[in-house]
Formats: structure tokens, C-alpha cells, sequence
């Protein structure tokens, strides 16, 4: 196929790493992994945190810009076969394909999309009708979670759906050694510092460490920077600073090697769609601490590949942590299983194969 790849949030091209630029180009590279031609077709930013009518003509205005110039481009080159649309939702709708591919005859699908009624009334409805009107129209959406499916199939019943676990490329982690190379010692996590849900979860991290018993040796390697790196760091201002290594940002590879010498990895993971660090995790044998919470329990199989407590008690996480520390063999456990868990079922190739089986049925849905 020739595909259209279109990120309203944040593009495959974007300079700032996140989760949502590492899954827009391990969509892109699954999609090329079999054989299909894949065009990243435009880095417009449909992203706005004001619903107002200012802000909303504005960025109509300049979605029909961006219109006009794909539409330039092909009617000079052949268009695509398929629009794929990845991450649409209320404050960033998809606000160029639909209409392209009204224009041109494409199969429109789109990937993670998120649904939320609540949006349906109040100052972002005109918005969230944008999104809805993609679902309907789409030959079939692509849901990594069951919260995401739950919520599409709610707000749009008729929305044709389809289910693509989170996965990772797992070929960092395939070779070398994995995980526990100091046993019951070394803590880690990976995360942005910045406010909100990624601030709340260094938070609740802080204060259980905190509580940890005195006579458990561990340390912790935090891999992470952002506007809220000075807070971040306060944060764990109550502990010996010996036990806290600040490693800031790390190249893909370097993160790969800093989670193969770790032990647990910990991160509570407050309002985490799923989280491929913790896959990344658990490619490299560790066993995950964080809560039952949001999307974590698709990307953590509690009891198996390591322990998810309830949401904001941080005596049971601090418990959970402890536990790991102290119990080699339940720590060694946890982590062959979410070692195998990963490069078994959330492998780069085995979601190759299932996107590739879901993009051909809706081309030939279309047809």
C-alpha cells in the first residue's frame, strides 16, 4: 500500500521525545517493515489548550492550508491508497484527512484515537465532533487498550474497531545480558519531568522511598529531564543523595544498556495511556512496580511480570518495592517472565504481521 501517515499531536518529526513521537514512528516502521510505502504527508499541529473561537478559526484556517497544499501535491503525483491517522482526540482532532480523503477516494483509518462523552458538551464539543465524525467515518479504528475501545464503542456505537497491543522493537534487548546484574540494589525509572501526571508520579515515588525500611540497601538511577527537572529533584530532597543517581536524558541505546544493569524497575505511572518504557522494562528482564491505574495494567501483567498496586496508597507501593528488594527469587521470577512477556507478544514483528492484517482488510473493505 501507499499510505499518508498523519499525527495531529505531535509528528514521527517532532524534536521532543515522548511516548506518543516513539509509538508515531514505530507505527511508521511497522507499516515499511511490510513492504508498504509510508509518507509521513504533513507535520501540521492540530494541538490547542483553548477551545475558544479564536483559537479554533485560527487552526481551521490553517488546516485548509495544509489542505490545499497536499491537494496541490496530488494532483501532480498519484495519491495514497490508505489516510492513517495516529493519536486523534479532542484537543488535537484530525482536521486535514477526512477531507483529503473525501477528495481522493482514500480508505481513512486511524490509530489510538481517544473518546471521552464528557467532551460532547461544554467548551470543547465542536472540537470532540471532530473526532467523532473521524470515527464514523473511518474504515476501521485501531485501539491499543480496552479503556480506548470501551470508550469509542460508548461515544460511537457504530465505529468499526480493532485491537493492536502496545508493542515495542525489542532488538535492543535481544542481545547481552538482562537485567539483575546487581541483584536487589539498583532502582530505575524513565520519564519526563514535566507537570502533571509524569510530576505525580515522581511524587508518589518520592514519598514511598521514603518509607522504605532503613536496613534495605538500594539506590536509584532516574533517566529523565524537562522544565520541571529543579522540582523533580527536590522532591527526593528527604533521602541520602548517595542513593540517588540524575542521569538526565539518554539516547534509545543508553537507556537500553542503564535498564539491562538495573534490578526493578519503578515508576507509579499516574494517567499513563500504557507506557512503553515499562515494555522496555521488561524486555531487559526487570520486574515493574507501579499502580493499577489508566493504561499500565495493558503494558504489566500484575503477579506475573510484576506487582501493580492501587491507585495513590503509597504505603502499598513502597510494600511492593520492599518486597523485591528482599525476595531474590520473586524478583528473578517477575523478571524471566515479563522478559518473555515482551519478546513473545509485544514484539515488534508480531505487531508488523497484526497491522498489516488490519490495514489490508480495511483497504478491502473499501474496495
Amino acid at each position: 500500500m501507499d499510505i499518508a501517515f498523519y499525527a495531529p499531536l505531535k509528528s514521527p518529526n517532532h524534536p521532543v521525545p515522548s511516548g506518543d513521537r516513539l509509538m508515531a514512528q514505530m507505527l511508521v516502521g511497522a507499516l515499511r517493515r511490510k513492504g508498504h510505502k509510508v509518507r509521513i504527508i504533513s507535520d501540521f499541529r492540530s494541538f490547542s489548550k483553548d477551545p475558544g473561537a479564536d483559537a479554533w478559526n485560527a487552526l481551521t484556517a490553517n488546516a485548509q492550508n495544509e489542505v490545499t497544499r497536499i491537494s496541490a501535491l496530488w494532483r501532480v503525483e498519484p495519491p495514497p491508497d490508505l489516510w492513517f491517522c495516529y493519536h486523534p482526540y479532542y484537543k488535537a482532532p484530525d482536521l486535514i484527512g477526512p477531507q483529503l480523503a473525501d477528495d481522493f477516494g482514500l480508505t481513512y483509518v486511524t490509530a489510538e484515537s481517544s473518546y471521552a462523552g464528557k467532551r460532547d458538551r461544554g467548551p470543547w464539543s465542536q472540537w470532540q465532533a471532530c473526532v467523532r465524525a473521524g470515527l464514523g467515518k473511518a474504515a476501521v479504528n485501531i485501539c491499543f487498550t480496552e479503556r480506548d475501545r470501551s470508550g469509542l464503542h460508548s461515544g460511537v456505537p457504530d465505529a468499526r474497531i480493532a485491537m493492536l497491543k502496545p508493542f515495542i522493537d525489542t532488538e535492543r534487548f535481544t542481545n547481552g545480558p538482562s537485567g539483575q546484574t546487581e541483584p536487589g540494589v539498583k532502582l530505575i525509572s524513565v520519564a519526563m519531568m514535566r507537570d502533571g501526571d509524569k510530576f505525580n508520579s515522581y511524587t508518589i515515588l518520592a514519598r514511598a522511598l521514603e518509607q522504605m525500611p532503613a536496613e534495605l540497601p538500594w539506590s536509584l538511577q532516574v533517566i529523565g529531564d524537562g522544565p520541571k527537572a529543579d522540582e523533580t529533584r527536590h522532591l527526593f530532597s528527604n533521602l541520602a543523595e548517595e542513593r540517588i543517581e540524575w542521569l538526565g536524558a539518554k539516547s534509545e541505546v543508553d537507556v537500553a544498556e542503564l535498564l539491562k544493569g538495573a534490578s526493578i524497575y519503578v515508576w507509579p505511572g499516574c494517567g499513563e495511556a500504557y507506557g512503553l518504557a515499562y515494555l522496555e522494562a521488561q524486555a531487559a528482564g526487570l520486574p515493574v512496580v507501579a499502580q493499577n491505574i489508566a493504561g499500565v495494567p495493558e503494558v504489566v501483567v500484575d503477579g506475573v511480570t510484576g506487582i501493580l498496586t492501587p491507585p495513590g496508597d503509597i504505603g502499598a507501593y513502597c510494600a511492593a518495592i520492599a518486597h523485591l528488594l528482599s525476595d531474590d527469587d520473586s524478583r528473578k521470577t517477575l523478571g524471566t517472565a515479563a522478559r518473555n512477556f515482551v519478546l513473545n507478544q509485544r514484539s515488534f514483528e508480531r505487531a508488523a504481521e497484526t497491522l498489516d492484517r488490519i490495514l489490508t482488510q480495511a483497504l478491502d473493505l473499501k474496495s
